[in-house]
């Protein structure tokens, strides 16, 4: 299932590509709401075997989010703000 954005729908959209692929995303949006709002459904898959991740803490506390924003290295992507441009690759 894919969340449905209720609030704020006015703000204005921005691209930004995750995987090589465009997604739409909106102003103030973290990169973690930006790739579960696209349909993504997750962040990564764990390295215990246990299947994908989409975030844990969801408040920069803990390592679950990583990614990787080009020119940026490694990022929590539910503390980076989605900027215009930005290419992310999931782990």
């Amino acid at each position: 299932m894919t969340p449905v954005r209720l609030l704020d729908q006015d703000r204005p959209a921005l691209t930004l590509q995750v995987d090589g692929a465009p997604i739409a995303a909106k102003q103030g949006d973290t990169l973690l709401t930006a790739i579960l709002t696209a349909g993504l459904h997750h962040l990564r898959t764990s390295e215990f075997g246990d299947g994908h991740r989409a975030g844990f803490c969801l408040m920069g506390a803990c390592q679950d989010c990583w990614i990787v924003v080009e020119g940026r290295g490694v990022q929590r992507a539910c503390t980076t703000l989605a900027e215009p441009g930005m290419r992310v690759t999931r782990r």
